[in-house]
């Protein structure tokens, strides 16, 4: 593969009529978010939302991209991690937006990780009844996942996301050089949502990343702007056919996400990184699909071999019991009827639903 121009972006379109939006995908594009800005939405001001830790490595490229476009700019900077994702930071950034007089005409810039993209793009959702966004995922797990497909939520006491809104944003600019700054443990933590888009669709790219996943690790521009590109398109196809979760397809995206977000819960979201959660999720999935007769031993093996080559955990938590995973998962805002739509896989790059009781999928764990 030869590395891409930097500054070059790949574009991939997100098709959803009058909502449907660009991810452009690069290394180096974070410099072009002003002039990107400004041919999205002429004349309007920008509201930056990013955490402590984004902000002190990518907030004043941002910030001078805007500047150098001529687009005026606020900011506000909350404490970084899961945490953030409640209450009282969203009332204190929903004020704060009102406060800079942040209009329905201009747009707020979610620049930071899954979680502030979730936080803003609420707060974009509700504040004057709904302000346009645009994302700016800095993290791994947000540019080829959570930054695409409009999702945007809170935490509550009773589970991870519950509090939220459908709300696309207006752009999706992910600049794959903005992962040189992340720790090592919250790239490998990306990593896990990578291997999920392989694992459920494209059998191609679980063997790509079996061959070479410790290039990604070493943030190879040429290797990570296809693989980020490629889950994308991905996630931007199934997002398309299905943008509300009303049809069923969208659910594919929740591979290991029904026990570990119930992991994250039962840990207080403190122990184990999103993505953590969803690898150990994965495994938990794969395993009872095996057990359901769904699938044979290769693929549960071939992922746990991949997760593991990754740097990332299989195992459930010790102390976690099956009754309480199963009263985190009852939880989930996606059961109906006290039944879970659980995603099964059947073969690498191929997956089924199944209708299970969270007891049901507990008891197989």
């Amino acid at each position: 593969m030869t590395a891409l121009v930097r500054g070059e972006a790949i574009v991939v379109p997100v098709s959803l009529g009058p909502r449907s939006y660009e991810i452009a995908i690069g290394h180096g594009i974070l410099a072009a978010l002003g002039t990107r800005v400004a041919a999205l939405r002429p004349g309007a001001k920008t509201f930056v939302v990013s955490d402590e830790n984004v902000a002190r490595y990518v907030l004043t490229t941002a910030e001078t991209a805007l500047q150098r476009a001529g687009v005026p700019t606020g900011r506000m900077i909350v404490p970084a991690g899961e945490a953030s994702k409640n209450y009282r930071v969203l009332e204190q950034l929903c004020e704060a937006i009102l406060e800079a007089q942040i209009e329905r005409s201009d747009l707020i810039v979610a620049l930071g990780g899954g979680v502030i993209g979730d936080l803003a793009g609420f707060a974009a959702a509700v504040v004057r009844r709904g302000l346009d966004y645009v994302q700016v995922p800095t993290s791994l797990l947000a540019q080829v996942d959570s930054s695409v497909g409009g999702k945007t939520a809170i935490d509550s006491r009773h589970g991870k996301n519950l509090i939220g809104a459908f709300h696309q944003p207006r752009l999706v600019l992910a600049d794959v050089e903005t992962l040189e700054t992340l720790p090592r443990r919250e790239l490998l933590a990306g990593l896990a949502e990578v291997i999920k888009y392989g694992a459920i669709g494209d059998a191609a790219l679980f063997a790509r990343l079996e061959e070479g996943v410790g290039e990604l690790i070493e943030l190879r521009s040429e290797v990570l702007v296809p693989v980020v590109t490629a889950c994308a398109r991905q996630k931007a196809a199934v997002v398309a056919q299905d943008e509300r979760e009303e049809r069923g397809g969208r659910a594919v995206l929740n591979f290991g996400h029904t026990v570990g977000h119930a992991i994250e819960t039962l840990t207080g979201y403190k122990e184990l990184l999103h993505g953590e959660a969803v690898a150990i999720g994965m495994v938990a999935a794969a395993r009872v699909s095996q057990s359901l007769g769904r699938c044979g031993s290769e693929p549960v093996e071939r992922l746990v071999r991949l997760l593991k080559r990754a740097g990332l955990p299989t195992d459930i938590p010790r102390g976690l019991a099956p009754a309480a995973l199963a009263l985190a998962m009852r939880a989930d805002k996606k059961s109906a009827g006290g039944r879970l739509r659980f995603v099964c896989l059947e073969a690498i790059g191929r997956t089924a639903f199944v209708e299970l009781t969270a007891e049901e999928i507990a008891n197989r764990l």
